[in-house]
């Protein structure tokens, strides 16, 4: 028995894990392979996952090793997107290994206490109105184990979306792609970038000791599984230039397809679909990682609530309203590029027209916006027309009783945040019936003088701010409520507070 069993320990599920256990919520983590993979399969993480690595303290590290490249990653349009000046506390991409960003969210979760399992595989699952219980293989035989909840974040053929009947439409791959992890005989053969051909392009990635290589597979074969080897991608690499230039030395290779599909749900009874599990689209844009993260991060603090029995009613299913409008949103932009990348006359003037406003200052910051989430909004009540309602905070420098400070590091208990920054007592008062759910911190914060008090959901999105001019706290118990439940019992509330 535990309280929420992890299907897949890939950064959504790592993530997550850690997330509930800050909750304090039993979690165990079960992953069919033994090993992580020895392999690589992305090397970015955005603008907006660092923002929300930041406020768990997990950034940090990461930007220490990682490489720093002023713009987001568009395919298709011959523009840069500058991050400089968007809605950011970190405003780059950081070039990073996932396997590395995997083995930082294993030992934190572990460090908290989650219990991850390898060579643990799920075979079946069934659920009932108050649990799910899975059936899991290992080496020594099969045991089942009964959870409160079950999260699926085991990839984009997941078992757990199959078992629990969830459909998953989309569209089916129309062009396949072959991509492989190699070293070049002459490094200088290839430059780094795309090189066209007679015969189509070739794309070069620069990584530690060898390169990525990415062409057309012009002849896939009807079973899409069918292992990829050196010699395939070597001709069709040469078939692209129109002469041969030498791989060897293969570390990875794969196929992959420009299919797109979402989970019709994301949350059925008592069990939860995150990352591809959830959605698959084409690797454009280099956004996969941070949307598994970005669906962990939102799901982690509604289901530790509804676990302790304190969520308001909707809660859970805000997780589905809200990631799967965001994913719908990743699935359109990664399906644009891959058709901007295609060779079709008929999109040229769509090309130029994007261009042109790619080449426009404000139409640059708001692709570079869209396509890394960082123009993400959620609805929140009561609403107002406050830029920051329903995004992430900034960053905002304070200075609290303890000295100085940043919001993300008071985000670090994945608790709610009040901050009241008027030092009086009338914000205090109105919440101190939440004080055993949300964090209520007095501080000044002088960049932002018009700010009186501003709550914080555990994911760091603005529920509720009160600024000059607005004296009233009308509104601040609604949102609390509609986040946090109901208040607590006016002892119970005086306990927390005082404490």
């Amino acid at each position: 028995m535990t309280e929420v069993l992890i299907v897949g320990a890939g950064p959504a599920g790592l993530l997550l894990a850690g997330e509930l256990r800050f909750a304090g919520v039993d979690t165990v983590v079960v992953e069919r392979h033994a090993q992580r993979p020895n392999h690589c399969r992305g090397f970015n993480l955005n603008a907006r996952a660092l923002d929300l690595l930041a406020r768990r303290g997990l950034a940090e590290g990461l930007i220490a090793e990682g490489l720093q490249v002023p713009h987001a990653a568009f395919s298709g349009l011959p523009v840069t997107l500058a991050l400089a000046g968007t809605h950011t506390d970190h405003p780059y991409s950081l070039g990073i290994p996932q396997t590395r960003v995997e083995e930082i969210l294993e030992a934190h979760a572990l460090d908290l206490g989650a219990d991850i399992r390898r060579g643990h595989e799920l075979r079946a699952l069934e659920q009932d109105s108050e649990s799910v219980t899975a059936t899991v293989s290992t080496d020594d035989g099969e045991y089942r184990i009964r959870a409160a909840y079950l999260v699926g974040c085991d990839g984009g053929r997941s078992t757990v979306r199959k078992q629990a009947g969830i459909d998953f439409p989309g569209t089916e791959a129309t062009r396949f792609f072959l991509l492989g992890d190699v070293e070049l005989a002459d490094p200088e053969a290839l430059p780094f970038g795309a090189t066209t051909g007679p015969g189509g392009t070739v794309f070069v990635i620069p990584r530690p000791g060898y390169v990525r290589i990415i062409t057309t597979d012009r002849q896939p074969p009807a079973d899409k599984d069918t292992p990829v080897t050196l010699d395939l991608l070597q001709t069709a690499v040469d078939d692209a230039l129109g002469h041969h230039v030498e791989l060897r030395a293969a570390h990875w290779l794969t196929r992959y397809g420009n299919a797109a599909r979402q989970a019709a749900e994301y949350v059925r009874g008592r069990v939860i679909l995150a990352g591809d599990a959830a959605h698959i689209h084409p690797p454009a844009g280099a956004i996969g990682v941070n949307v598994a993260l970005d669906d962990a991060f939102n799901l982690g603090w509604k289901l530790a609530a509804s676990v302790h029995g304190t969520a308001p009613a909707h809660l859970l299913a805000s997780y589905h309203a809200e990631r799967h409008t965001a994913g719908a949103h990743v699935l359109a932009s990664t399906q644009a590029q891959v058709l901007l990348g295609a060779a079709d006359d008929r999109l040229a003037p769509i090309t130029d027209l994007l261009t042109r406003i790619a080449r426009h200052p404000a139409g640059n910051r708001a692709l570079a916006e869209t396509i890394t989430a960082l123009d993400t909004r959620f609805e929140m009540r009561p609403a107002s027309d406050h830029p920051w309602l329903g995004r992430l905070a900034p960053d905002l420098t304070l200075t609290t009783g303890d000295g100085p400070t940043r919001l993300a590091r008071l985000l670090t208990s994945g608790r709610g945040l009040l901050l009241d920054l008027t030092a009086g007592s009338v914000i205090r008062e109105s919440a101190a019936g939440w004080a055993d759910r949300v964090d209520i911190v007095t501080a000044s914060c002088p960049d932002h003088p018009e700010l009186h008090a501003i709550l914080l959901r555990p994911d760091g999105h603005t529920a509720w701010l009160r600024t000059t001019g607005h004296d009233h706290v009308d509104g601040l118990h609604q949102a609390l409520q509609h986040w946090h439940g109901p208040a607590a019992p006016a002892d119970a509330a005086l306990a927390a507070t005082s404490l």
